[in-house]
C-alpha cells in the first residue's frame, strides 16, 4: 500500500511514539493513501514523504464511518486506546470532533446524533501505524518538498462544510 505523510522534514525512520496519545487512533505514526489529502498539512515549506507499507503479516483493523469507529475516536480522545492492532486504516474524523464530543459529556447530544454531525464533510482516510513490527514494514521511497494549498480553497470548502454542519444541528435539534 502506498502512502503518504507531510510534515517538516524527511522522514525515513518514523517513530511510533512521537504523535499526540489522544489522536483519532490513539498514538502512532500516521499516513494517508491520498496523496493530495496528505498535501493539505503542507506548511510554507513542507515535505511529503512516500511509503510502501507490505501488509503480510501484519493485524490490520478497518474501520468505516459508523458507530464503532465514532467510539473508537471517542476512547481514544481520553487517552484509552484499546484495540490491538499493528494497524488501524479508517476515516479522519472532522474538524468538529472536540466539539462534539463536548455536546455529548454535556448530555446536549446522544451518541447516534452526535456521529450525524461527524460524518458531514468528505471522508478522507488515515492510516495510523501501532507497532514497532508494523513501522519495520513501512518503506521509505522518496521525499518532496511541497507547497501550502491556496487559502482560498481551502476556505471554500471550510464554508461548505460550515453550512452543512448548521443544517444537520437544526435538524438534530428541531429547528427550521
Amino acid at each position: 500500500m502506498k502512502l503518504y505523510h507531510t510534515g517538516r522534514e524527511e522522514i525515513r525512520n518514523p517513530d511510533i511514539r512521537r504523535g499526540r496519545k489522544n489522536a483519532d487512533f490513539g498514538p502512532g505514526f500516521y499516513l494517508s493513501p491520498d496523496r493530495e489529502f496528505a498535501s493539505r498539512w503542507a506548511g510554507a515549506d513542507a515535505v511529503m514523504n512516500e511509503y510502501e507499507l507490505d501488509e503480510s503479516g501484519l493485524l490490520i483493523h478497518r474501520f468505516r464511518r459508523d458507530e464503532e469507529w465514532f467510539s473508537y475516536i471517542f476512547r481514544n480522545r481520553g487517552a484509552r486506546d484499546d484495540l490491538s492492532a499493528d494497524v488501524v486504516i479508517g476515516p479522519i474524523a472532522n474538524d468538529t470532533i472536540f466539539e462534539t464530543l463536548g455536546i455529548i459529556s454535556s448530555g446536549f447530544l446522544k451518541p447516534a446524533e452526535a456521529l450525524k454531525l461527524l460524518l458531514v464533510g468528505p471522508e478522507y482516510t488515515q492510516v495510523a501505524i501501532k507497532t514497532e513490527k508494523a513501522a519495520s514494514r513501512l518503506k521509505w521511497i522518496q521525499s518532496v518538498r511541497i507547497g501550502q494549498i491556496e487559502t482560498s480553497r481551502r476556505k471554500a470548502e471550510q464554508e461548505a462544510y460550515d453550512v452543512s454542519f448548521a443544517r444537520i444541528l437544526k435538524e438534530i435539534i428541531g429547528e427550521k
